[in-house]
């Protein structure tokens, strides 16, 4: 398989359910010549600050420009970091937020454990980078108009894919190839 060359080293920043083999994120990441991952957490996954540290981290690793690509929770983490820390970014896919907000399935921490992990309330500032935030029409763990409102307030630009679920094995998503022609601009 021919490797995808980009010129930014891209960090792969997943989310709570960390590292899935048939997910798009993993997927990716075997594609891209240049590319490292956020590692995984050997204790306490839910913490936010512990998640924010990592990224820093992986970051501290990466000599040159970076393309941050984040799913889900991984989103959330992307937002806290950038309101922690300074360093040059070249560009942010930012995939499926979650609203902190909306009720969410039972499989899934609830909102009172999110707030006491700190990850509320949800850094909603400009980004220091360009970004662009992935929307789906019928995701469970955000409606369209909460993630067109975190995009707003992050000064993202939305890009709406349809109706795509989380954009996870779950709903179908395997190989995500939009994915690359994203990151593909974000790095020029």
């Amino acid at each position: 398989m021919e490797k995808l060359h980009t010129t930014a080293t891209v960090l792969i920043v997943p989310g709570l359910r960390e590292h899935v083999a048939e997910h798009w994120q993993t997927l990716l990441a075997a594609r891209l010549a240049k590319v490292h991952t956020v590692p995984l957490l050997q204790r306490n996954g839910l913490d936010c600050n512990a998640r924010v540290e990592a990224i820093e981290q992986a970051l501290e690793q990466i000599d040159g420009e970076v393309v941050l690509v984040a799913h889900s929770a991984g989103v959330l983490m992307v937002a806290h970091w950038a309101a922690r820390y300074q360093r040059p970014i070249k560009g942010a896919l930012l995939a499926a937020p979650p609203d902190l907000e909306a009720a969410w399935p039972a499989a899934y921490p609830s909102a009172d454990s999110l707030r006491a992990n700190g990850w509320s309330p949800l850094p909603i500032t400009p980004l220091p980078f360009p970004s662009i935030v992935a929307a789906s029409s019928n995701d469970h763990l955000a409606s369209l108009e909460a993630v067109s409102n975190m995009a707003r307030g992050w000064g993202s630009q939305l890009l709406e894919l349809g109706a795509v679920g989380h954009l996870n094995p779950a709903a179908g998503y395997g190989p995500w190839p939009q994915a690359e022609t994203l990151i593909q601009a974000l790095d020029r």
